[in-house]
């Protein structure tokens, strides 16, 4: 096997959540370009992801769950409908996220249990569903999305910030325990990307300028920019990465 032969997915099979926009629309097709069929997870339509990963030739499996009141049940089911229909789960992509801004002396105990629900305790439950099915295969790949808030306080986000933190800290604790069943466990952590979350940051042109002034590469990341990072932690070039955050942020952090 060449270097090149070991970044290829080919018979792999993926699960990304929040797969209908954004990172993890682009994630997925990412895989999908890499040779994996996807089971995308989402609340908004799949029409658009599903259209371009079957125009690569690959299956999708579009699946509708709303992570923000999912039971631990309902994730095993998911994790057990894609072996199902796909015949197998060796990728999971834990993506999906949301943001609530406000000053921490008035943050509502609502935005924090919306935030801390989907951000942090979903994906620790589907983390564990997709892992039982892992560590009966020998092998899989568990990629989180982390952030710039692993790493740093940010402002008005206080459950935001707690959510992506614990999301650092968990990838550090499975790939501890999960390291020896075959199951990797790192995390990409995004800088500012031009998403739906970052749309009121990049809407305030004073506050929108002052972050490009503070990075490096002077502009704001784009999804298609986690594609590589995406496909070299699914894929066997990464076999002996685990527990790592992996900052994409056009040089945020070491400014």
């Amino acid at each position: 096997m060449t270097i090149l032969d070991s970044f290829k997915l080919n018979g792999k099979v993926a699960l990304v959540t929040g797969a209908g926009r954004g990172l993890g629309q682009a994630m997925a097709i990412g895989l999908a370009e890499a040779g994996a069929d996807i089971a995308g997870l989402d609340i908004v339509s799949l029409e658009e992801t599903q259209a371009q990963v079957e125009s690569l030739g690959r299956r999708f499996l579009p699946i509708t769950c709303n992570l923000g009141d999912a039971t631990v049940a309902e994730l095993n089911e998911v994790a057990g409908q894609v072996v199902q229909k796909l015949g197998r789960l060796d990728i999971l992509v834990n993506n999906a996220g949301i943001i609530r801004r406000a000053p921490a002396l008035e943050f509502s105990e609502e935005y924090w249990d919306d935030v801390i629900q989907i951000n942090l305790k979903a994906l620790f439950f589907l983390s564990q569903a997709a892992g039982n099915v892992m560590a009966r295969q020998g092998s899989g790949k568990i990629i989180n999305v982390a952030s710039m808030l692993s790493f740093q306080g940010g402002i008005l986000v206080p459950s935001y910030t707690a959510a992506k933190s614990g999301v650092a800290g968990l990838t550090h604790a499975l790939a501890n325990e999960w390291a020896g069943k075959g199951i990797n466990v790192n995390a990409i952590a995004p800088g500012y990307m031009a998403t739906d979350n970052t749309a009121p940051l990049r809407a305030d042109k004073q506050r929108s300028q002052s972050i490009l002034e503070r990075i490096p590469a002077g502009r704001w990341g784009d999804p298609a920019d986690l594609k590589g990072l995406a496909v070299f932690l699914a894929s066997a070039a990464s076999d002996y990465m685990h527990g790592s955050v992996i900052p994409i942020d056009g040089g945020w952090l070491g400014r």
